[in-house]
């Protein structure tokens, strides 16, 4: 047997025994009274973008692609999954206090506004997830009023 064709068996032997390493690929339950579109008042445009633009990596409605059962793209899927739900999860809105929904909401503003979110490597493989500078307009604009009244609601507590 040839040195390449020795090479090559190794290397489908490579391939095929990383498809053993999977990550685990989760969807928890999603009490629909703690998301966030339950508690704010969103316009459905709004919604939809961030359904669109937000959902795969920052909720627990996650739709997970073929390719994400495909090692090592679906470690980098899974892990930016785990990671998006970390800094900000949509479906476990109600979690946060006044004070870190702000932040969150101010978040959210800044990184559609800069065009940091949704990540170069989603858009590319989900056209449908990118933001028109109206949409991230009109997202940022709900953000403002959400923050407004959450300052409004704090002020009235104290």
């Amino acid at each position: 047997m040839s040195r390449g064709r020795k090479l090559a068996l190794v290397l489908v032997g490579i391939v095929l025994g990383i498809q053993l390493i999977r990550p685990a690929k989760t969807n928890p339950p999603v009490d629909p009274q703690r998301e966030l579109t339950a508690n704010t008042q969103m316009p459905q445009q709004v919604s939809d973008s961030l359904h669109r633009a937000c959902n795969d990596c920052h909720s627990y409605r996650t739709v997970w692609p073929w390719y994400s059962n495909v090692a090592p793209i679906s470690w980098v899927v899974t892990d930016d999954v785990n990671e998006g739900r970390r800094h900000l999860n949509l479906s476990d809105w109600s979690q946060y206090d006044p004070k870190r929904a702000d932040k969150k909401l101010n978040q959210i503003c800044e990184e559609v506004k800069g065009n940091w979110m949704p990540l170069v490597s989603y858009k590319l493989m989900h056209p449908a997830s990118r933001l028109t500078e109206h949409q991230r307009a009109e997202i940022c604009l709900w953000v403002g009023a959400e923050r407004q009244k959450l300052t409004q609601s704090e002020t009235a507590s104290h």
